[in-house]
């Protein structure tokens, strides 16, 4: 098979007729006709085979995965799902593997409604990036920089169990059989916030997603605002689904391994923001509105630095590192 005949079998559909899609595969551009006076969000994201995913992950999980990511960077900036464009270096043809991993890519494409306009296949080591559009009215846009001391601090779903599956897959930790499945479903297969992230305009100071780590993340958010915050661990400590999982009864996993988990895990792939306390109220509609839970985690500081409390509000002294590629 070619490259050509790849594109055409695997990743070329018609352009829905009430889409933002003029234009799309098959030209050396796709147009986009994005609603008239809304700005484009525009993000990029990489995965790069030993690096962010196993050899021999599920190809449907591996292109939810894949679209997932980005979705995740347009929910963190409040913006809707218009198109995306997919580059991709294959080893070889497998055709096995790509009608898994394009099936898993277009469910989730279907779910938000965002359409592939594009992109460029190669051979070599396996590697994917998408760039993902979307629109979000002017001065409606959630940031990093608007962040204020008092806010409240805020994550979306649970926390921590991506890292463990990827802590028992790597053989460090080892997990009962349901446990793992439950914990690598969150690793492999992340529910992007798309619609927290629309409900949130408005109402969220800043935000962004949680992809390296809710520390390593959340001091964007307060170098771009130009302050700190205090983190309450004894219930970021809550949000690990695993602990909660019948075979385990909590006892696997000790106060040290869920703090390091939860605080600096990565690929959780949630919403991490802030909002005036005086927005309590919306902040829940929104979570109903979305069928998002939310967990309110700590405060807003004047003094830039991040603190963490136990639950007597006592400092917790040790750092937790997020994940850095270059480190």
């Amino acid at each position: 098979m070619g490259e050509f005949d790849l594109i055409a079998r695997y990743f070329t559909r018609p352009a829905r007729p009430d889409g933002a899609v003029a234009l799309g595969v098959g030209d050396d551009c796709a147009l986009l006709a994005p609603t008239p006076g809304m700005q484009l969000a525009i993000s990029s994201d990489m995965l790069v085979e030993g690096r962010h995913f196993f050899a021999d992950v599920d190809p449907d999980a591996l292109g939810h995965k894949a679209l997932a990511v980005n979705l995740s960077d347009l929910a963190a900036c409040g913006a809707r799902p218009l198109a995306f464009t997919l580059a991709l270096s294959l080893p070889r043809v497998d055709e096995a593997w790509l009608e898994g991993f394009s099936r898993g890519m277009w469910a989730l494409a279907d779910a938000h409604g965002c359409e592939l306009v594009g992109g460029d296949t190669t051979q070599g080591p396996l590697n994917i990036c998408i760039t993902v559009f979307g629109e979000v009215p002017p001065g409606q846009a959630l940031l990093r920089s608007g962040a204020r001391p008092g806010d409240d601090i805020y994550v979306s779903g649970n926390l921590g169990d991506a890292r463990l599956a990827l802590e028992a897959l790597l053989g460090h930790t080892p997990l009962p059989a349901d446990v793992l499945a439950r914990a690598r479903q969150r690793l492999e297969r992340p529910t992007p916030r798309v619609a927290l992230g629309l409900a949130l305009r408005g109402v969220a100071s800043s935000a962004m997603d949680v992809s390296d780590g809710l520390l390593g993340d959340l001091s964007h958010i307060l170098k771009a605002s130009g302050v700190g915050a205090r983190i309450d661990t004894h219930i970021t400590s809550k949000l690990i689904a695993a602990s909660a999982y019948p075979s385990s009864a909590g006892a696997l996993f000790d106060a040290e391994l869920i703090r390091q988990c939860t605080l600096a895990g990565g690929d959780d792939y949630e919403l991490a923001f802030t909002a005036p306390p005086t927005q309590r109220d919306a902040v829940a509609a929104a979570s109903q509105a979305s069928s998002t839970p939310v967990t309110r985690i700590g405060t807003v500081l004047v003094t830039p630095g991040l603190q963490l409390v136990d639950a007597q509000g006592q400092p917790v002294d040790k750092r937790y590192a997020s994940f850095d590629h270059f480190r």
